[in-house]
């Protein structure tokens, strides 16, 4: 008789909510137990259930590498909203890690990060700088309410070597104007190894195309409607790539080829195109 195993990975682990930490009015960083996330890398991402609400794939901001594990949140739908609802004690499933990773360069860099999509720019930005690298993070939001991490980020960077900006679109904290503004005014007099990004599409976008007219390539998170997180359903398709298979980080050549959807389309439950 044959034995037939799940991978560890893809077993829903049932663990304990060890923190909640406040980033904002609305987003909450939930902090559980989980030794194989704990050990995820920047840019990978695991799915996380709420019993009787449902499951959803949440990039990972903090790994201690020994158990604890972190996911900043947003409440939009229903399980994000039972997320963020939940307390100190109480328990939740994962499975993961899941997806490929940001890959670190050597040399200067560019880190652009909008609302929640700071997430996993705190801990790769962390890296490089430990890698030695000349770090620049644009930490964006609407407002200065909305800004995440803006703490964690002034800790990081020190200049000045590194440089930290802050840019918010009503310009009530720092630079006054979207993100993609700020690297505009960056590039006529910067040049940079390597771009990450990680946020709404259309900023992302927008980014990608300044980065291309000035040949810098791009390392890009996307995010996609997910059911299994590991290539089984394929309801996270864009062009020829499965986001949690393929992605969700893709580099400049790839978004070449998903163009005329990367910033305009994304698709439904159903597999119907909508707008991003």
């Amino acid at each position: 008789m044959v034995e037939h195993t799940t991978p560890l990975t893809n077993r829903t682990r049932v663990t304990t909510v060890r923190k909640i930490l406040s980033e904002s009015e609305t987003i909450r960083t939930i902090l559980i137990e989980d030794k194989q996330c704990s050990k995820a890398a920047p840019g990978q991402f695991a799915m996380l259930w709420v019993p009787g609400v449902g499951e959803s794939p949440m990039s990972l901001s903090i790994m201690d590498k020994q158990s604890l594990c972190g996911f900043t949140v947003k409440p939009l739908g229903p399980t994000s909203n039972a997320l963020c609802s939940l307390r100190e004690g109480d328990r939740v499933g994962i499975r993961g890690p899941y997806g490929n990773n940001f890959t670190p360069v050597y040399g200067s860099s560019l880190l652009i990060g909008g609302g929640t999509g700071l997430a996993p720019l705190i801990s790769l930005s962390q890296m490089l700088i430990e890698r030695g690298g000349h770090v620049t993070l644009i930490l964006a939001a609407k407002t200065r309410t909305e800004l995440l991490f803006l703490k964690e980020a002034e800790h990081l960077f020190q200049p000045p070597r590194h440089q930290l900006i802050v840019a918010t679109d009503d310009g009530s904290y720092g630079f006054k104007g979207f993100a993609s503004d700020c690297v505009a005014d960056l590039l006529k007099r910067e040049r940079y190894d390597m771009i990450y990004t990680c946020g709404p599409e259309k900023m992302m976008r927008k980014i990608f195309d300044l980065a291309e007219a000035k040949a810098i390539p791009v390392q890009a998170s996307l995010e996609r409607y997910m059911k299994c997180g590991f290539g089984l359903c394929g309801s996270c398709a864009i062009g020829p790539y499965l986001v949690c298979a393929d992605g969700p980080i893709f580099n400049s050549k790839q978004l070449r080829e998903v163009s005329k959807e990367f910033g305009a389309l994304r698709r439904d439950s159903s597999g119907r195109p909508i707008p991003v």
